[in-house]
């Protein structure tokens, strides 16, 4: 079973569910903006993806630049901001087994599969 964390409005998460699905494999999409991730998945995420809280964040979005930008904050502190904000969490991601891939590019996810 794979997971996609997706955001069907973005072109490289719609790109990397397409890719999945011509391989065949069999998904489980989570429409992270909707059904957001809890701060124990994100941290299960981040120690499959080898990254920090902070790497994972999105910082062009507006909310980041606005009330973010040049702060600093803990690990704990980052994973609330981004249950509380989803829009800040990269996307997509992609989890098979113990191994996880952001999909930029969405080829990127294919090293994991």
């Amino acid at each position: 079973m794979v997971t996609i964390y997706h955001n069907n409005r973005c072109s490289k998460s719609r790109q990397t569910l397409e890719l999945l699905r011509d391989k065949g494999e069999e998904l489980q999409v989570v429409e992270y903006l909707k059904d957001t991730p809890t701060t124990e998945e994100l941290k299960t995420v981040l120690h499959k993806l080898g990254l920090k809280p902070e790497e994972l964040l999105r910082k062009g979005e507006q909310v980041y630049k606005e009330q973010f930008a040049g702060k600093s904050y803990t690990d704990d502190e980052w994973l609330r901001i981004m249950t509380e904000n989803p829009v800040l969490i990269e996307r997509p991601i992609v989890v098979k087994g113990d191994k996880a891939a952001i999909g930029r590019p969405p080829e990127k996810v294919l090293e994991i599969l």
